[in-house]
């Protein structure tokens, strides 16, 4: 006869959550609930270092640019907008809706050394951009690896420098 498996709470919680996500699958054909709203709460970004600037673009369509709000903070970058909807008196009854109102917030952590007022941006065809210089500590190296016979060698990077 086999003994009875001892309750745990820990594994009745990942039987819920799994409950739980299938039922918001179902709903969302595919998506949970938090992926289709994400883009409200979090704008696409893409940032990267070319030609010794930082480049941050934030995907922010239908938002009024007088909306966006950037800051920084110390190290730290923050990009706020909304996007109000329209109040009007003639009531619609909507047979498809996906667009998306309210805030759109994100913050993230900007490289050493890059400074705040050198951070210019622009805002075209509903994405944010802003660019700044950057450190020349920060620019691309290319280093060249050599291995023989299993020891370690020391390497040179593109501008002479040599690391152990």
């Amino acid at each position: 006869m086999a003994l009875p498996e001892l309750w745990s709470p820990f594994r009745e919680l990942a039987r819920i959550r799994r409950r739980f996500d299938e039922l918001l699958e179902d709903m969302g054909e595919g998506e949970t609930m938090f992926e289709e709203f994400e883009p409200m709460l979090k704008p696409r970004l893409e940032s990267f270092i070319e030609d010794g600037k930082l480049i941050v673009r934030a995907d922010m369509p239908g938002i009024d640019p007088k909306n966006i709000e950037v800051s920084v903070t110390g190290s730290e970058l923050r990009i706020h907008g909304s996007r109000e909807e329209k109040k009007e008196t003639k009531k619609r009854d909507f047979f498809h809706r996906e667009v998306r109102y309210g805030s759109y917030d994100r913050v993230l952590t900007l490289p050493e050394g890059v400074k705040a007022e050198d951070l210019k941006a622009a805002y075209r065809d509903g994405v944010l951009e802003l660019i700044a210089p950057v450190p020349k500590e920060l620019a691309r190296k290319e280093v060249k690896v050599q291995v023989e016979g299993g020891e370690t060698k020391k390497i040179e990077t593109k501008e002479g420098q040599k690391a152990a």
